[in-house]
Protein backbone atom coordinates (compact mmCIF):
# COMPACT_ATOMS: atom_id res chain seq x y z
CA UNK A 1 0.00 0.00 0.00
CA UNK A 2 2.79 2.42 0.93
CA UNK A 3 4.47 2.06 -2.47
CA UNK A 4 1.18 2.87 -4.19
CA UNK A 5 0.65 6.15 -2.35
CA UNK A 6 2.07 8.85 -4.62
CA UNK A 7 1.34 12.43 -3.49
CA UNK A 8 3.83 14.40 -5.64
CA UNK A 9 4.19 14.28 -9.43
CA UNK A 10 6.11 16.40 -11.95
CA UNK A 11 4.75 16.44 -15.51
CA UNK A 12 5.50 18.33 -18.72
CA UNK A 13 2.39 19.87 -20.32
CA UNK A 14 1.84 21.55 -23.68
CA UNK A 15 -1.50 22.82 -24.93
CA UNK A 16 -2.35 22.73 -28.63
CA UNK A 17 -1.43 25.47 -31.15
CA UNK A 18 -4.31 27.28 -32.82
CA UNK A 19 -4.88 26.57 -36.52
CA UNK A 20 -4.05 29.29 -39.06
CA UNK A 21 -6.81 31.26 -40.74
CA UNK A 22 -7.31 30.63 -44.46
CA UNK A 23 -6.40 33.18 -47.18
CA UNK A 24 -8.75 32.11 -49.97
CA UNK A 25 -10.83 33.83 -52.66
CA UNK A 26 -14.01 32.34 -54.04
CA UNK A 27 -14.13 31.73 -57.78
CA UNK A 28 -17.38 30.55 -59.30
CA UNK A 29 -18.34 29.85 -62.91
CA UNK A 30 -20.23 33.10 -63.23
CA UNK A 31 -18.27 35.16 -60.71
CA UNK A 32 -14.49 34.62 -60.85
CA UNK A 33 -14.01 37.37 -58.24
CA UNK A 34 -16.64 36.40 -55.64
CA UNK A 35 -14.47 37.71 -52.84
CA UNK A 36 -12.59 36.38 -49.79
CA UNK A 37 -14.03 33.23 -48.20
CA UNK A 38 -11.17 32.01 -46.00
CA UNK A 39 -12.39 30.37 -42.78
CA UNK A 40 -10.96 30.67 -39.26
CA UNK A 41 -8.51 28.20 -37.75
CA UNK A 42 -9.58 25.84 -34.95
CA UNK A 43 -8.62 26.33 -31.31
CA UNK A 44 -5.74 24.28 -29.89
CA UNK A 45 -6.60 21.65 -27.26
CA UNK A 46 -6.76 22.67 -23.60
CA UNK A 47 -5.20 20.64 -20.78
CA UNK A 48 -7.69 20.32 -17.91
CA UNK A 49 -7.66 18.89 -14.39
CA UNK A 50 -10.81 17.11 -13.22
CA UNK A 51 -11.57 15.99 -9.65
CA UNK A 52 -12.38 12.31 -9.22
CA UNK A 53 -13.73 11.25 -5.82
CA UNK A 54 -12.77 7.61 -6.51
CA UNK A 55 -9.04 8.39 -6.66
CA UNK A 56 -6.89 8.75 -3.52
CA UNK A 57 -3.38 8.94 -4.97
CA UNK A 58 -1.49 10.33 -8.01
CA UNK A 59 -0.09 6.87 -8.78
CA UNK A 60 -1.88 6.64 -12.17
CA UNK A 61 0.12 9.68 -13.37
CA UNK A 62 3.51 8.25 -12.40
CA UNK A 63 4.47 7.28 -15.98
CA UNK A 64 2.39 9.99 -17.67
CA UNK A 65 5.31 12.37 -18.09
CA UNK A 66 4.48 14.30 -21.28
CA UNK A 67 0.94 15.63 -21.73
CA UNK A 68 0.64 17.08 -25.24
CA UNK A 69 -2.72 18.38 -26.47
CA UNK A 70 -3.74 18.30 -30.13
CA UNK A 71 -3.31 21.33 -32.41
CA UNK A 72 -6.28 23.01 -34.06
CA UNK A 73 -6.57 22.51 -37.84
CA UNK A 74 -6.34 25.44 -40.30
CA UNK A 75 -9.40 27.16 -41.74
CA UNK A 76 -10.54 26.36 -45.27
CA UNK A 77 -12.34 27.84 -48.27
CA UNK A 78 -16.09 28.47 -48.24
CA UNK A 79 -15.70 30.04 -44.78
CA UNK A 80 -15.07 26.63 -43.24
CA UNK A 81 -13.70 26.85 -39.69
CA UNK A 82 -10.93 24.43 -38.76
CA UNK A 83 -11.57 21.66 -36.21
CA UNK A 84 -10.61 22.37 -32.57
CA UNK A 85 -7.81 20.26 -31.12
CA UNK A 86 -8.94 17.56 -28.66
CA UNK A 87 -8.71 18.61 -25.00
CA UNK A 88 -6.77 16.38 -22.58
CA UNK A 89 -8.39 15.77 -19.20
CA UNK A 90 -6.14 14.68 -16.31
CA UNK A 91 -8.17 13.05 -13.52
CA UNK A 92 -6.83 13.75 -10.02
CA UNK A 93 -7.94 12.97 -6.45
CA UNK A 94 -9.71 15.63 -4.40
CA UNK A 95 -7.21 17.80 -2.54
CA UNK A 96 -4.79 18.09 -5.49
CA UNK A 97 -3.09 21.40 -6.22
CA UNK A 98 -1.10 22.32 -9.34
CA UNK A 99 1.88 24.68 -9.32
CA UNK A 100 4.20 26.01 -11.98
CA UNK A 101 7.62 24.46 -11.36
CA UNK A 102 9.61 27.62 -12.15
CA UNK A 103 7.51 30.32 -10.45
CA UNK A 104 6.01 28.10 -7.74
CA UNK A 105 2.71 29.89 -8.35
CA UNK A 106 -0.51 28.02 -7.44
CA UNK A 107 -2.47 27.53 -10.68
CA UNK A 108 -5.29 25.17 -9.73
CA UNK A 109 -6.87 23.54 -6.69
CA UNK A 110 -9.28 20.61 -7.00
CA UNK A 111 -11.61 20.14 -4.03
CA UNK A 112 -14.85 18.70 -5.49
CA UNK A 113 -15.82 15.63 -7.49
CA UNK A 114 -16.31 16.55 -11.16
CA UNK A 115 -14.69 20.01 -10.71
CA UNK A 116 -12.80 21.01 -13.88
CA UNK A 117 -10.05 23.62 -14.15
CA UNK A 118 -8.17 24.60 -17.32
CA UNK A 119 -4.50 24.16 -16.44
CA UNK A 120 -3.14 25.29 -19.84
CA UNK A 121 -5.28 27.03 -22.44
CA UNK A 122 -4.98 26.03 -26.09
CA UNK A 123 -3.93 28.71 -28.58
CA UNK A 124 -6.75 30.58 -30.35
CA UNK A 125 -7.31 29.87 -34.02
CA UNK A 126 -6.35 32.63 -36.50
CA UNK A 127 -9.03 34.60 -38.36
CA UNK A 128 -9.49 33.92 -42.07
CA UNK A 129 -9.24 36.69 -44.65
CA UNK A 130 -13.06 36.90 -44.90
CA UNK A 131 -12.99 38.70 -41.52
CA UNK A 132 -10.83 41.51 -42.90
CA UNK A 133 -12.90 42.51 -45.93
CA UNK A 134 -14.06 46.15 -45.79
CA UNK A 135 -15.67 48.58 -48.19
CA UNK A 136 -12.26 49.98 -49.04
CA UNK A 137 -10.35 46.68 -48.97
CA UNK A 138 -12.57 44.08 -50.58
CA UNK A 139 -9.81 41.57 -51.30
CA UNK A 140 -7.57 41.29 -48.21
CA UNK A 141 -4.47 39.24 -48.98
CA UNK A 142 -3.80 38.23 -45.37
CA UNK A 143 -5.14 35.99 -42.61
CA UNK A 144 -4.04 35.52 -39.01
CA UNK A 145 -1.73 32.70 -37.94
CA UNK A 146 -2.95 30.62 -34.99
CA UNK A 147 -1.74 31.43 -31.48
CA UNK A 148 0.93 29.07 -30.16
CA UNK A 149 0.05 26.74 -27.30
CA UNK A 150 1.56 27.09 -23.81
CA UNK A 151 4.07 24.68 -22.32
CA UNK A 152 5.85 24.12 -19.04
CA UNK A 153 6.66 21.73 -16.20
CA UNK A 154 3.89 21.46 -13.64
CA UNK A 155 3.94 20.06 -10.11
CA UNK A 156 0.85 18.16 -8.94
CA UNK A 157 0.70 17.77 -5.19
CA UNK A 158 -1.92 15.92 -3.14
CA UNK A 159 -2.89 17.25 0.28
CA UNK A 160 -5.21 14.91 2.12
CA UNK A 161 -8.72 16.27 2.76
CA UNK A 162 -9.75 15.44 6.33
CA UNK A 163 -11.50 17.32 9.15
CA UNK A 164 -9.07 16.20 11.85
CA UNK A 165 -5.35 15.50 11.49
CA UNK A 166 -3.58 13.27 14.02
CA UNK A 167 -0.22 14.76 14.99
CA UNK A 168 2.36 13.04 17.16
CA UNK A 169 5.79 11.50 17.37
CA UNK A 170 6.31 8.04 15.86
CA UNK A 171 4.86 5.37 18.12
CA UNK A 172 2.50 7.76 19.97
CA UNK A 173 -0.46 5.43 19.34
CA UNK A 174 -2.06 7.27 16.39
CA UNK A 175 -2.73 4.15 14.31
CA UNK A 176 -4.17 2.31 17.33
CA UNK A 177 -6.50 5.23 18.03
CA UNK A 178 -7.61 5.41 14.39
CA UNK A 179 -8.39 1.68 14.29
CA UNK A 180 -10.43 1.91 17.51
CA UNK A 181 -12.67 4.87 16.57
CA UNK A 182 -13.04 4.23 12.81
CA UNK A 183 -13.27 1.26 10.46
CA UNK A 184 -9.79 2.00 9.07
CA UNK A 185 -7.22 -0.79 9.42
CA UNK A 186 -3.79 0.88 9.52
CA UNK A 187 -0.64 -1.15 10.04
CA UNK A 188 0.19 -1.23 13.76
CA UNK A 189 3.50 -2.32 15.29
CA UNK A 190 5.78 -1.37 18.16
CA UNK A 191 8.37 0.59 16.20
CA UNK A 192 8.75 4.06 14.78
CA UNK A 193 7.37 5.06 11.35
CA UNK A 194 4.93 2.16 11.01
CA UNK A 195 2.67 4.58 9.14
CA UNK A 196 4.37 5.79 5.97
CA UNK A 197 1.30 7.17 4.19
CA UNK A 198 -1.77 9.10 5.38
CA UNK A 199 -4.59 6.80 6.52
CA UNK A 200 -8.15 8.14 6.42
CA UNK A 201 -11.07 6.94 8.52
CA UNK A 202 -14.66 8.09 9.14
CA UNK A 203 -15.66 8.54 12.78
CA UNK A 204 -19.34 7.71 13.41
CA UNK A 205 -20.79 10.29 15.80
CA UNK A 206 -24.18 10.74 17.50
CA UNK A 207 -27.40 11.04 15.42
CA UNK A 208 -25.83 9.52 12.27
CA UNK A 209 -23.30 12.36 12.01
CA UNK A 210 -19.69 11.66 11.08
CA UNK A 211 -16.35 13.35 10.46
CA UNK A 212 -13.12 12.37 8.72
CA UNK A 213 -9.86 11.82 10.61
CA UNK A 214 -6.39 11.30 9.08
CA UNK A 215 -3.54 9.41 10.71
CA UNK A 216 -0.44 11.03 9.27
CA UNK A 217 3.15 9.76 9.30
CA UNK A 218 4.92 10.51 12.60
CA UNK A 219 6.67 13.83 13.03
CA UNK A 220 10.15 14.19 14.53
CA UNK A 221 12.27 17.16 15.54
CA UNK A 222 13.61 18.73 12.35
CA UNK A 223 10.69 17.58 10.17
CA UNK A 224 10.25 21.12 8.85
CA UNK A 225 13.82 20.93 7.48
CA UNK A 226 12.96 17.62 5.83
CA UNK A 227 14.28 15.16 8.43
CA UNK A 228 12.44 11.86 8.79
CA UNK A 229 9.46 12.01 6.45
CA UNK A 230 9.63 15.80 6.69
CA UNK A 231 7.62 17.86 4.22
CA UNK A 232 5.94 14.82 2.80
CA UNK A 233 4.09 14.53 6.11
CA UNK A 234 3.59 18.21 6.88
CA UNK A 235 1.87 19.10 3.61
CA UNK A 236 -1.08 16.87 4.54
CA UNK A 237 -1.76 18.83 7.74
CA UNK A 238 -2.39 22.11 5.89
CA UNK A 239 -5.98 21.15 5.01
CA UNK A 240 -7.11 19.81 8.42
CA UNK A 241 -9.25 22.31 10.34
CA UNK A 242 -8.59 20.66 13.72
CA UNK A 243 -5.29 19.11 14.79
CA UNK A 244 -5.37 16.37 17.41
CA UNK A 245 -2.01 16.20 19.16
CA UNK A 246 -1.30 12.78 20.61
CA UNK A 247 1.22 12.55 23.46
CA UNK A 248 1.69 9.13 25.13
CA UNK A 249 1.23 8.83 28.89
CA UNK A 250 4.71 7.32 29.27
CA UNK A 251 6.42 10.41 27.79
CA UNK A 252 9.19 11.96 29.96
CA UNK A 253 7.89 15.50 29.47
CA UNK A 254 4.39 15.89 28.04
CA UNK A 255 4.49 19.67 27.66
CA UNK A 256 7.91 19.63 25.95
CA UNK A 257 6.74 16.96 23.50
CA UNK A 258 3.68 19.06 22.60
CA UNK A 259 5.84 22.19 22.15
CA UNK A 260 8.31 20.37 19.86
CA UNK A 261 5.39 19.29 17.64
CA UNK A 262 4.07 22.85 17.64
CA UNK A 263 7.49 24.31 16.74
CA UNK A 264 7.81 21.97 13.74
CA UNK A 265 4.42 23.09 12.44
CA UNK A 266 5.32 26.76 12.91
CA UNK A 267 8.71 26.33 11.19
CA UNK A 268 6.97 24.73 8.19
CA UNK A 269 4.08 27.19 7.93
CA UNK A 270 3.21 29.78 10.64
CA UNK A 271 -0.44 29.74 9.49
CA UNK A 272 -0.71 26.27 11.05
CA UNK A 273 -0.94 27.97 14.45
CA UNK A 274 -4.31 29.47 13.44
CA UNK A 275 -5.92 26.02 13.53
CA UNK A 276 -7.84 24.61 16.47
CA UNK A 277 -5.87 22.24 18.69
CA UNK A 278 -6.97 19.35 20.87
CA UNK A 279 -4.51 17.47 23.08
CA UNK A 280 -5.01 13.79 23.91
CA UNK A 281 -2.85 11.83 26.35
CA UNK A 282 -2.82 8.30 24.90
CA UNK A 283 -2.14 4.99 26.69
CA UNK A 284 -3.84 6.45 29.81
CA UNK A 285 -4.90 3.01 31.12
CA UNK A 286 -1.50 2.97 32.86
CA UNK A 287 -2.27 6.14 34.86
CA UNK A 288 -4.03 6.58 38.22
CA UNK A 289 -5.89 9.71 39.35
CA UNK A 290 -2.79 11.17 41.03
CA UNK A 291 -0.63 10.86 37.89
CA UNK A 292 -3.40 12.35 35.74
CA UNK A 293 -3.56 15.36 38.05
CA UNK A 294 0.22 15.78 37.86
CA UNK A 295 0.20 15.61 34.04
CA UNK A 296 -2.75 18.04 33.82
CA UNK A 297 -0.77 20.57 35.88
CA UNK A 298 2.08 20.61 33.35
CA UNK A 299 -0.07 20.77 30.19
CA UNK A 300 -0.42 24.13 28.36
CA UNK A 301 -3.40 26.22 29.44
CA UNK A 302 -6.20 27.08 27.02
CA UNK A 303 -5.93 23.90 24.92
CA UNK A 304 -8.66 21.33 25.58
CA UNK A 305 -7.23 17.98 26.64
CA UNK A 306 -8.52 14.49 27.32
CA UNK A 307 -7.03 11.27 28.71
CA UNK A 308 -7.71 8.31 26.42
CA UNK A 309 -6.92 4.64 26.05
CA UNK A 310 -7.57 2.96 22.72
CA UNK A 311 -7.18 -0.41 24.48
CA UNK A 312 -9.80 0.02 27.23
CA UNK A 313 -11.93 2.61 25.42
CA UNK A 314 -11.43 5.18 28.20
CA UNK A 315 -12.15 8.76 27.12
CA UNK A 316 -12.92 7.90 23.48
CA UNK A 317 -16.50 9.22 23.54
CA UNK A 318 -15.29 12.32 25.37
CA UNK A 319 -12.65 12.78 22.63
CA UNK A 320 -15.28 12.47 19.88
CA UNK A 321 -17.45 15.08 21.63
CA UNK A 322 -14.47 17.40 21.98
CA UNK A 323 -13.49 17.05 18.31
CA UNK A 324 -17.09 17.51 17.12
CA UNK A 325 -17.46 20.68 19.20
CA UNK A 326 -14.17 22.08 17.90
CA UNK A 327 -15.12 21.28 14.29
CA UNK A 328 -18.43 23.10 14.71
CA UNK A 329 -17.18 25.92 16.94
Amino acid sequence: MEKNFIDYIRIFCRSGHGGAGSKHFARTKFNPKAGPDGGDGGRGGHILLRGNGQLWTLLHLRYYKNVLAENGTPGNKNNMTGRDGKDIVIEVPLGTIARDEITGQLEAEILHDGQEVILLKGGRGGLGNANFATATNQAPEYAQPGEPGVEGWKILELKVLADVGLVGFPNAGKSTLLSSITAAKPKIADYAFTTLTPQLGMVAYRDDKSFCIADLPGIIEGAAEGKGLGHRFLRHIERNSVLLFLVPADSNNHRHEFEVLLNELEAYNPEMLQKQFVLAISKSDMLDAELKAAITAELPKGIPHVFISAVTGEGLQELKDLLWNELNA
